[in-house]
């Protein structure tokens, strides 16, 4: 029992603990171009990539408590059907206190946004966002955003096909 009453006591002070990290996103531009979807359909759908920078100093966040952190960059955007979508393009697992500068250039999407209507014909803007996850030891996984793109960045128009 008492066992039970330091663990939630270190989880629930473990909120107030964590500190802000500081980050920026640049994003450049992106390339849609023309492929097959998947190999069972044959159907043709547009595909974007994109290639971004990322600075982000996320020493702040590990504490005694931090297992390790689930970086990653999401991209959001409306399609033209009305839904809204979030992306996951790129992520990390930062496991060390030493590795959590983040200095990357020219980085390209690990995963590229596949909209399930085929198509980015009249999709709004895309909006980068850097987000984490705080997996501690013991204790409440945390969530955060530690940068966001201040423009958002249009679809650009379809190249030929890959």
């Amino acid at each position: 029992m008492t066992l039970l009453v330091i663990i939630s006591i270190v989880s629930y002070t473990q909120l107030w603990t964590i500190g802000e990290p500081d980050g920026r996103i640049e994003v450049k531009p992106m390339n849609v171009v023309k492929a097959i979807s998947r190999p069972y359909s044959r159907k043709e759908q547009e595909v974007a990539w994109f290639r971004f920078d990322v600075q982000a100093d996320l020493n702040p966040l590990f504490t005694w408590n931090t297992k390790q952190l689930f970086v990653y960059v999401v991209a959001e955007y409306t399609n033209h059907k009305g839904f809204s979508n979030e992306v996951v393009i790129w992520d990390r697992i930062v496991r060390r206190k030493r590795d959590s500068k983040l200095m990357i250039e020219a980085a390209r999407a690990k995963y590229p946004i596949r909209d399930p209507s085929l198509s980015f014909k009249n999709s709004s803007d895309v909006h980068f966002t850097l987000r984490y996850n705080v997996m501690p030891w013991i204790g409440a996984l945390t969530y955060g955003t530690g940068a966001q793109l201040t423009e958002p960045v249009p679809f650009a128009k379809v190249q030929s096909r890959v």
